[in-house]
């Protein structure tokens, strides 16, 4: 890894470190011997962001994540996230307030470290039908739903996508190129994942949503 980009993630790590944003920022780091890389595993509720030449990896079921970047100045993140369940207000309610939070918090952070709001562009992937065990079994789609319209309406394009279907994956993106590979796990058993989508989940019930965000403009 660069030395000062890396220098820099840490500082700007630093500066989100309190509050809220503490027990969202990923910070299991190592080194992926595929691709002969620094990597970054996010795990359900963190994300990170990072102006250096790594990898970031998270494994998605009915969680739904972000990569976001500014194409310009090679500066990306990713999130990884779900709803709460459905309020009696509905979708928009309670329930959203986590997906704001966690799109707020990475769109902040990006723009933190020099982003421009114009140069921003986003791939989405998750909402995968593989936890008919929580109360609603929509959860996947209701995620892939809310990160389309939050994304339509802060005006940053989606550039590619992979959302739905019945299947986790394994997302890899490299912030520095855009480029994102992304394995549909066909093969391996969703207990794991499931079980700590349902452990999220849990985590969200009568929980705050870390209070109200303002972007940077």
């Amino acid at each position: 890894m660069n030395a000062p980009t890396a220098a820099a993630d840490r500082m700007d790590a630093r500066a989100f470190s309190g509050g809220a944003f503490q027990e969202h920022l990923a910070s299991n780091r190592y080194f992926d011997r595929n691709f002969n890389s620094d990597a970054v595993k996010i795990l359900p509720g963190e994300y990170f962001v990072t102006a250096s030449d790594l990898v970031i990896v998270t494994v998605l079921g009915s969680c739904v994540s972000a990569c976001v970047r500014d194409r310009e100045k090679k500066i990306g993140g990713m999130n990884h996230f779900m709803l709460a369940e459905k309020s009696d207000g509905g979708l928009l309610s309670a329930s959203a307030r986590y997906g704001a939070f966690a799109m707020e918090i990475l769109i902040n952070h990006l723009l933190k470290m020099g982003a421009r709001r114009g140069a921003l562009e986003a791939k989405v992937f998750g909402g995968g039908r593989v936890m008919a065990s929580l109360s609603s079994s929509q959860v996947g789609e209701d995620n892939a739903r809310f990160v389309r319209g939050y994304l339509a309406t802060e005006g940053i394009p989606i550039v590619a996508e992979d959302l739905l279907d019945v299947h986790p994956r394994k997302v890899y993106f490299f912030p520095a190129s855009g480029r994102v590979l992304v394995k549909k796990l066909v093969r391996v058993h969703n207990e794991t994942i499931a079980r700590r989508e349902r452990e999220y989940a849990e985590s969200l019930k009568g929980g705050s949503a870390g209070g109200e965000i303002e972007l940077f403009t």
